[in-house]
């Protein structure tokens, strides 16, 4: 039921109108009344109706002002004026103001039932809008829309400016209107092969459970990172920051307990910034942090703070007995060479050398460090099937050892190798997601008009997590899910069109839309006209 308001000065007209109009059989109910325009701002305020019908004099404050107030604070409220006076400049001022009907004195009961009828109507359609373009959003960010992360990448590289940043974000329907900043990366259970895991129900609940909180909330902007990784832009007042970092973490970790629990997870935020223009510093230190996930694999949140706590920033001397050997395990290395994306190895190398930066001053040890990476390459070159001289072939670093190497020397030897096996590991295991891929696009071709598909269902098909689909999905085909399947019922739909007398709601099923309103809705998104104005030759292609 809608809520209405009257502000209205003659108690007679007051109450007869509230009393003898049948509210609840048009869809209403009476909110309230007021003798004036102060009196009705302070309860419209507290009621927030959905139609105020106030008069155009009144004392202390009259109907236009108060209408002003309204429209400002409550945009979407609609307002009726009732007015004894057939004065153009009332109405002038009226219409000015965005005021929705304006009515003569004597008010008959048909008009007052004929206006709120046709707003009922013209609210119920604008709510229906509102929702189909939240769903419509809601869909195309479940999986990633690739526009996004190619503007969060531009970003966070410092390649647009500020002003270049709202009219990109306004343009991709991004409200980054905020007082401060911050970045965070979660995982969505690693493939710590590097290759397709299989479907299972329990990862999916878990992939869908974290991007329906994230996407739920305004405060946070969610896209794909990498193929086990979402980044996340937490916006806000600046009091709410450290409230928005802690829900961040806290809803990853009550997710993984209640859907994998037997998985590792990682949350990794960075210290907040006031301004846009610093975003690529934020990203800097946010993707530092994340490469300690496989220096700290039993730290879950990865902050400045808990980061320097854990190695022991600052404290001191070079002795070898001084160092933690479980920073120098070669589990580590195998980790980075499983799942690390070539984007975190510049800063995983950066971050594993400082967290034994101590120990670096021995030349053993940093002669220790070279072997135990090329050791670790070699095994796990060997794991792909890949012979050793084969692996460390296009590789010009491997004559450092034995040599006097610095910091500098250390990191380069580390990121070549590093770099050298991640690109081996995509290299096999590409073979097998193309071949997974196709099944996926064929699938999906046989099955885009039926109104249940989805990404579960497809990666269900063809045995794939989703997480895994979807990230493979959008990077290989230029499209996300959503939006491939969308543009497939779309062709169709104009098929039936225009060759075919269906009504819309029976295109609409044909193509897999329940909601034949929400189908006209996302045509006209997507092909630029409605159903109708296609069928009578509108814009084709």
């Amino acid at each position: 039921m809608l809520r209405v308001f009257l502000a209205e000065d003659e108690s007679i007209i007051r109450e007869t109108l509230r009393d003898t109009v049948p509210w609840a059989q048009y869809g209403y109910t009476f909110a309230g009344e007021a003798g004036d325009g102060e009196m009705a701002l302070p309860l419209i305020r507290q009621v927030k109706p959905d139609v105020l019908i106030t008069d155009v004099r009144m004392p202390f404050m009259d109907g236009l002002a108060l209408s002003e107030l309204v429209r400002r604070e409550f945009p979407e409220m609609k307002i009726i004026i009732i007015s004894g006076y057939d004065d153009f400049e009332y109405a002038r001022q009226a219409i000015s103001i965005g005021v929705d009907q304006y009515l003569l004195k004597p008010i008959t009961k048909k008009a007052l039932l004929d206006v709120l009828e046709e707003l009922r109507e013209k609210i119920e359609g604008e709510r229906a809008s509102r929702n189909y373009l939240a769903q419509f959003h809601r869909e195309a960010e479940e999986y990633e829309q690739y526009t996004r992360r190619v503007f969060f990448e531009r970003v966070v590289a410092g390649q647009l400016s500020v002003q270049e940043i709202y009219e990109s974000a306004a343009k991709l329907d991004i409200d980054l209107r905020a007082q401060c900043y911050t970045i965070a990366f979660f995982s969505v259970l690693p493939e710590p092969s590097g290759t397709a895991e299989a479907y299972s129900e329990p990862g999916a609940r878990l992939r869908d459970a974290l991007l329906e909180h994230f996407l739920k909330y305004p405060e946070y902007i969610l896209l794909r990172w990498n193929l086990t990784t979402y980044a996340v832009l937490l916006k806000g007042e600046t009091a709410r920051m450290e409230e928005l970092s802690e829900r961040c973490v806290e809803t990853v970790r009550r997710q993984y307990a209640a859907h994998a629990p037997e998985q590792s997870w990682y949350v990794a935020i960075g210290r907040p910034t006031q301004r846009l223009s610093t975003l690529p510093v934020c990203f800097e230190e946010v993707s530092r942090l994340w490469a300690y996930r496989h220096i700290l694999p039993q730290q879950h949140v990865l902050t400045a703070d808990t980061v320097s706590f854990l190695t022991g920033t600052g404290s001191g001397n070079s002795q070898l007995d001084q160092l933690d050997a479980s920073k120098v395990d070669p589990a580590i290395l195998t980790g980075v060479m499983q799942s690390a994306s070539a984007q975190e190895i510049p800063s995983f190398a950066d971050e594993y050398l400082h967290s034994v930066e101590r120990a670096l001053s021995s030349k053993p040890f940093c002669q220790y460090l070279m072997l135990s990476v090329r050791f670790t390459a070699a095994r796990f070159a060997a794991s792909l099937g890949i012979e050793q001289q084969d692996a460390f072939a296009p590789l010009d670093c491997l004559n450092m050892v034995g040599r006097s190497v610095t910091a500098a020397d250390l990191k380069d030897y580390f990121c070549a190798i590093l770099l050298r096996m991640a690109a081996l590991r995509d290299q096999a295991s590409s073979s097998q997601w193309r071949s997974l891929l196709k099944q996926a696009v064929h699938y999906i071709d046989g099955h885009f008009t039926e109104e249940s598909l989805s990404l579960n269902q497809v990666a269900r098909e063809v045995n794939i997590s989703a997480n895994y689909l979807s990230a493979v999905f959008s990077q290989e085909i230029g499209a996300t899910f959503t939006e491939y399947v969308t543009g497939k019922r779309m062709e169709r739909a104009k098929e039936l069109l225009r060759s075919t007398d269906k009504r819309s709601g029976e295109v609409a099923a044909a193509v897999g839309y329940k909601d034949p309103h929400y189908f006209s809705f996302l045509f006209k998104k997507t092909q630029g006209c409605t159903p109708r104005d296609y069928r009578n030759g509108g814009k084709r292609p």
